[in-house]
């Protein structure tokens, strides 16, 4: 099973994340004798590409039946107009 600190690394994850970073936070552990949890950062395409966010899946295929369904130039364009907000 897994210790109490481990437990609460878990439960931890992607409780306090920076909004304005593309990050989610992974937990590893190595048979109970090192854990942590990490962030992973990807590409805006990259997030965009995978995101379970549904307010953005929905953004990305309405985008996608406007330009005949090519889903890789909405991504394209979305993570172009995201970087110029920043």
């Amino acid at each position: 099973g897994l210790t109490e600190k481990e437990k609460s690394q878990i439960l931890s994850i992607n409780m306090a994340n920076n909004p304005s970073r593309l990050y989610k936070e992974v937990w590893i552990g190595l048979g109970g004798t090192q854990s942590a949890v990490y962030a992973t950062e990807v590409s805006a395409e990259e997030y965009l590409a995978y995101t379970t966010e549904e307010t953005e899946k929905v953004e990305v295929y309405r985008l996608a039946e406007q330009l005949g369904g090519d889903i890789e130039a909405v991504i394209r364009q979305l993570a172009e107009r995201r970087r110029k907000k920043e």
